[in-house]
């Protein structure tokens, strides 16, 4: 599974990165906004500096919800960077620039799922990646794990070669969830990453390591 991080900010891009567990990143107007990123030319050259960054796709997001606007700027995003993968919203009109972006060689990625269906006529729309979204799904007491599982089985069973992008993901077992289910990729932010490298029996484990071998190395009296 694909460790993809969820923000625009690029200290914790390079953290993850330098980590080694970094295989691309998921932005969007909100995480560029809590950035303080603003105006066109200003976003534009931001997703330039995190595709500087990393190896992977960078998902980079349309502010139009027009067909033709989409096309429009989907089309300048593409162009900054190979990496570029330009995120959808899943409208109508949405699906009409995937088959667009699709037909010119230009990989997407469908954000805002919350169905199967939804996830099913992006696809088929040609999407790259299709993004449903695991914690608000839960935040209105609805599975959001199910989804996955749901759209993973679909996928297989037809062969559908668009990958499952687990997105709005809150805590570590989501992560392990996703994973067992067979999520092709996950987006989280770093923190709930990091949070894998966690368990108290580590943490006490290690300290007795150290506290053994400081006792066992103590000066000789004379």
């Amino acid at each position: 599974m694909k460790f993809f991080i969820d923000t625009a900010n690029l200290a914790d891009i390079r953290e993850a990165q330098e980590m080694g567990v970094l295989d691309g990143v998921t932005t969007n107007p909100s995480l560029m906004a809590k950035e303080g990123i603003t105006g066109k030319d200003n976003v534009m050259r931001h997703y330039k500096q995190i595709c500087d960054i990393v190896e992977g796709d960078v998902s980079a997001e349309v502010i139009s919800v027009k067909y033709e606007e989409m096309i429009k700027e989907g089309d300048e995003l593409a162009e900054l960077d190979e990496n570029i993968v330009v995120k959808i919203p899943m409208t109508a009109d949405g699906v009409k620039a995937i088959k667009y972006f699709s037909e010119k060689g230009i990989r997407t990625n469908c954000t805002l799922i919350f169905s199967a269906g939804q996830a099913l006529v992006a696809a088929k729309a040609g999407a790259s990646f299709v993004s449903p979204f695991v914690g608000r799904l839960d935040d209105i007491s609805t599975d959001g794990m199910a989804l996955i599982e749901q759209i993973v089985t679909i996928f297989t069973n037809y062969g559908i070669t668009t990958e499952v992008l687990a997105a709005s993901v809150r805590h570590p077992m989501h992560i392990i969830q996703c994973a067992e289910i067979g999520a092709d990729v996950m987006t989280a932010p770093l923190s709930v990453i990091k949070a894998l490298l966690n368990h108290p029996l580590t943490d006490s484990g290690l300290a007795k390591f150290l506290a053994d071998h400081e006792k066992a190395n103590l000066p000789v009296k004379q």
